[in-house]
């Protein structure tokens, strides 16, 4: 008895050290590429050049990337919300002519189907030349590809891609970047990013360190200038919220 005793002791502590191990390991594969790169070698608000860590994928930056103000937004092309306030983003930064930029990063949602393909699809039309151009396409016709098959979605996205390079891309490319570590990587490290910045939903956007809760009541202080506002879901509320904010940052 003593000595079956003492081989389940054993046991449970072999048993206990392996799954230990497969702990360690499922965590690597789920945190890869974060678990190798060093994020405090990174200001996450500034534009973020192209590095091995990135996949030599810099920031995408909508407007002039040497403008005075910039606001960084977490979104997900499958988010219904990313794609009803994007043509606002669009406008607010043609509207102030140079003086914003808005900086995107990826963060997908585990429960858009589709989310993670279409990033990839952006970064691989990015690959060439494209980025700005597809990825507002991924929102303006998100209710055609976000819920379809994989075959139905790569042919929407062959499609989007014709359209945006006016027949001038390279499609095989196209495709076989959507695949490669290189977007991977871009991907990843953005979802780094926005872990460390505890995003809890989007699209979220933030300048100085600070959240503008676009779709609540909501309070930020720039250059000691308090700005508040009940709720900027609205597509004017939200241009005259991100123009305040602008005036403020410049002193103006």
């Amino acid at each position: 008895m003593k000595k079956m005793k003492g081989f389940s002791v054993i046991a449970v502590i072999i048993i206990v050290a392996v799954l230990a191990v497969i702990g360690v390991g499922a965590f690597l594969v789920i945190d890869g590429n974060n678990n190798a790169t060093d994020y405090t070698k990174y200001d996450f608000y500034s534009v973020i050049a192209p590095d091995k860590h990135n996949g030599e994928i810099g920031d995408h930056v909508k407007g002039d990337p040497e403008a005075p103000v910039l606001i960084f937004e977490y979104a997900d092309f499958q988010c219904p919300g990313c794609a009803s306030i994007n043509p606002r983003v669009n406008k607010t930064i043609e509207q102030l002519d140079g003086k914003l930029a808005v900086v995107y990063r990826s963060f997908l949602l585990s429960y858009h189907q589709n989310g993670t393909a279409a990033a990839s699809a952006a970064e691989a039309a990015g690959l060439q030349g494209y980025w700005r151009e597809y990825a507002d396409k991924l929102f303006l016709k998100q209710s055609e590809w976000e819920y379809a098959s994989s075959s139905d979605r790569t042919e929407f996205f062959n499609k989007y891609f014709e359209e945006v390079t006016n027949g001038k891309g390279d499609l095989e490319k196209f495709n076989k970047d959507i695949a490669s570590d290189q977007v991977s990587k871009k991907i990843n490290f953005d979802m780094g990013i926005g872990k460390r910045m505890d995003i809890g939903g989007t699209p979220a956007f933030y300048i100085d360190g600070q959240l503008i809760a676009w779709n609540k009541e909501g309070s930020l202080n720039i250059n000691g200038k308090t700005i508040s506002w009940d709720s900027a879901r609205n597509g004017d509320d939200f241009t005259k919220l991100i123009k305040q904010i602008v005036e403020a940052k410049l002193g103006e």
